[in-house]
């Protein structure tokens, strides 16, 4: 059996908010950023894989640094995600 994978989420209004975001997951915790996401209309969608409590960390991290220089929209943790999200979202596990 593989090994479960937690998944985080940040999403933003506007590019600076989210580059600040993936540069505070980064450097919180021991996590792989996968995607960075552009999805319409300036929001803008960051995802990063890691074990459950670094993801947390990072998430926490990412979404205090982007509410402070713009729009947060929403922060959430995947603690163990099923195979099929990696799939779903087109990224590997």
């Amino acid at each position: 059996m593989s090994k479960k994978l937690a998944l985080g989420f940040v999403e933003t209004r506007g590019n600076t908010g989210s580059v600040l975001a993936i540069d505070a997951m980064l450097k919180t915790a021991p996590v792989d950023l996968v995607k960075k996401v552009e999805i319409g209309g300036g929001y803008v969608t960051s995802v990063v894989r890691g074990e459950v409590g670094a993801v947390k960390s990072s998430i926490e991290a990412g979404a205090e640094a982007a509410a402070k220089v713009g729009e947060l929209i929403c922060a959430n943790v995947i603690a163990s995600a099923h195979e099929d999200v990696f799939d779903l979202i087109g990224i590997k596990k």
